[in-house]
């Protein structure tokens, strides 16, 4: 029997119990009026008979309604959230669990409550369009699109279904939202508009621990959706700090070896690569590299570092993925992406790897390391 039968039937003979007990004590003084029933053993006479078969109707009523609540239980289908990933299921592994437990502390726990479909671009920009169309497709209740270049392509492909961004660089500029308050739309999340102030940061810290530099070679990927915006910001903060840049393009991993060649050619004296999603899934091989030309190199992520890099300043992307949860929770909820303002990095930190400067030659300043939120050893 389903357990709400179960609690429903005893509920029944618990009231029965406390009725037979109001009549036992309500018939004390009259035992001599007692039914013929009563004097066979029958603690409440006829009443006693009626309620048996009270129960039994009950029992039988409530059996034949448990299959139906359990198929309407069935019926009742868990929301759907589709996750558009650009790289591999493997290389965001700690991303998307970080997303799952930000979903789990409010109460949404996968392959229970709430269903993720899951779509990989394995690094390729342009199979997003076809991913993004298939989740629509799938008619998701909400889209997770974490990079720029997949909120792009989820946008692309639904004007309703709700969209919630993760790591978006400057949306009110190229238009995918109407404005940070008050988005607009069907997207709304986190963006992490990379400022001067920001990419100023990255190359500040970069001249501390080697002030001598005076030609900084810049990496980005032309094909990345904010490149232009951050390489004008790139140049004016160049001129600030009195650094000439040496602004280099590579699409992909085939063509970073092409890019170092030209740096060391031109003799760069260190490295400033810039985010980006292609970049993000290659950290080691650009660690490699940059330790094989002995560039002395700044990132936007920690995760470079954790690979081999020398130093990164910037948002815990972790922290995004988790944050993003809320917004996916209040969009199941029921609440407008449009009436969900975007929320910005407030918090960034400064990584180390300590190993990695001794391999340079470097020493780290002392009022540098004691900015570090974690220095590797």
């Amino acid at each position: 029997m389903p357990g709400f039968a179960v609690g429903i039937v005893n509920g029944i003979v618990r009231w029965i119990r406390r009725t037979e007990r109001a009549s036992s004590s309500y018939d004390r003084p009259h035992r001599s009026e007692r039914t013929e029933g009563t004097r066979h053993g029958d603690p409440c006479g006829f009443e006693s008979g009626v309620n048996v078969q009270l129960v039994t109707l009950t029992v039988a009523l409530v059996l034949l309604a448990a299959p139906l609540a359990a198929e309407a239980q069935r019926a009742v289908k868990p929301p759907r959230v589709g996750y558009l990933g650009f790289g591999s299921a493997s290389a965001d592994a700690p991303f998307r669990e970080a997303f799952r437990q930000g979903l789990r502390e409010r109460g949404w726990i996968e392959g229970q409550n709430v269903v993720i479909e899951s779509r990989w671009a394995e690094g390729r920009l342009d199979r997003l369009p076809d991913l993004a169309a298939e989740l629509v497709r799938l008619k998701v209740d909400v889209i997770f699109a974490p990079a720029t270049a997949s909120t792009v392509a989820a946008q692309n492909a639904t004007r309703t279904i709700p969209i919630v961004m993760a790591m978006v660089g400057d949306p009110v500029g190229r238009g995918t939202i109407a404005s940070l308050a008050r988005p607009g739309g069907n997207v709304t999340g986190l963006s992490i508009n990379v400022g001067v102030e920001t990419v100023g940061k990255q190359l500040e810290l970069l001249k501390e621990v080697v002030p001598k530099i005076s030609r900084v070679a810049v990496l980005g990927n032309p094909d990345e959706p904010q490149y232009g915006p951050v390489v004008r910001e790139a140049e004016i903060v160049g001129r600030t700090l009195g650094v000439q840049l040496q602004v280099l393009e590579a699409r992909g991993p085939n063509e970073f070896d092409r890019a170092f060649t030209a740096m060391v050619r031109q003799r760069a004296e260190a490295l400033w690569v810039l985010s980006g999603a292609v970049y993000f899934l290659h950290q080691r091989q650009l660690a490699d590299l940059a330790a094989k030309s002995r560039l002395p190199t700044t990132y936007g992520y920690r995760e470079y570092v954790d690979a081999g890099g020398l130093l990164a300043y910037g948002p815990n992307i972790r922290e995004f993925w988790r944050r993003a949860a809320v917004y996916v929770d209040k969009v199941l909820q029921g609440t407008k992406p449009a009436d969900l303002p975007v929320e910005q990095p407030t918090k960034f930190e400064l990584v180390i790897n300590l190993k990695t400067a001794k391999t340079l030659g470097l020493t780290i300043p002392q009022s540098v390391l004691l900015r570090a939120d974690e220095v590797i050893q």
